[in-house]
């Protein structure tokens, strides 16, 4: 791992440690935006001519009912 992206971390983990409990706000954006973003993703690559069936691969969806914009 870089020096970087080591100090970035450990950047993070102080901010954790003195922020008293307010970086839950900001990592659960996070990672509700890093959701939307992959979510958008393959919705339009399921609109590309054989998506559908690329989607169903990479995501190994055994159940289509449970996918309903993949029918």
């Amino acid at each position: 791992m870089d020096q970087r992206r080591i100090e970035q971390i450990e950047q993070w983990a102080e901010y954790v440690r003195t922020s008293n409990g307010k970086w839950r706000k900001i990592h659960s954006q996070f990672i509700n935006d890093y959701f939307q973003s992959a979510n958008a993703f393959y919705r339009n690559l399921a609109k590309t001519p054989q998506g559908k069936k690329v989607v169903i691969e990479l995501r190994g969806i055994k159940n289509l009912e449970a996918a309903p914009m993949l029918k």
